[in-house]
């Protein structure tokens, strides 16, 4: 099992009960991979996205994910299995393993999100100190939607943290959704250089998101 570079992270490292209440943006692009990289990274269909947890939430920081649908045992539906994922809090990485399985290590972010009228233009990138990772630019009007509800649920293969136990998870909550303009640069020696060569599909934003994850 591949899982992400990361600092060690310390084993009392205490973080909030679930489920996490949180509150922020999120910003989403669908890439279609033609060709399988891994046991855990099948050809098909991924999301990549980036996501800044604000305050009002238990923990507040940035993220970013790579993501896979996979179907539901009883073949009703799918759920999503991340695959690649880092953030900038040590108590987000110890609570996304412990309680979800979700390997999360930890890297560096930049943001910058401007807004003029309904527009908003984003710059986001990654990196491990001045290792990038990847960086996105995004422009969209999702602060003039109405707010829709959403929910769906994550499964994750069992890792150490977890006593190699799979674990599920589910989200619910509402945001202003619409589709956005987006363009992605993943580093090619990266850890998510296997998306270089992925055709992106489309990209979306969730503005002012309320979620229940747990």
């Amino acid at each position: 099992m591949t899982e992400p570079t990361t600092d060690p992270v310390p084993a009392a490292t205490a973080y909030p009960p679930a489920p996490w209440e949180m509150v922020g943006q999120l910003w989403l692009s669908l890439f279609r991979l033609r060709e399988p990289v891994d046991d855990l990274r099948p050809a098909g269909v991924y999301g990549a996205a980036f996501v800044s947890y604000e305050p009002g939430s238990p923990l507040t920081y940035s993220e970013l994910l790579v993501a896979r649908p996979v179907p539901v045992p009883d073949g009703r539906g799918r759920r999503v299995s991340i695959t690649d994922i880092w953030v900038d809090s040590p108590a987000s990485v110890a609570g996304g393993r412990e309680l979800w399985a979700i390997p999360k290590g930890l890297c560096d972010f930049d943001l910058d999100s401007q807004r003029r009228g309904p527009l908003t233009t984003t710059d986001w990138s990654a990196s491990f100190g001045r290792r990038p990772i990847a960086s996105a630019s995004f422009t969209d009007v999702s602060r003039a939607m109405l707010r829709v509800p959403f929910k769906g649920s994550t499964w994750q293969p069992g890792i150490e943290d977890t006593g190699g136990e799979e674990r599920t998870a589910v989200l619910r909550g509402s945001s202003k959704a619409l589709p956005c303009r987006g363009r992605w640069d993943f580093d090619a020696d990266g850890p998510l250089g296997w998306l270089r060569g992925a055709r992106q599909l489309a990209s979306f934003r969730q503005a002012d998101f309320r979620m229940s994850f747990g």
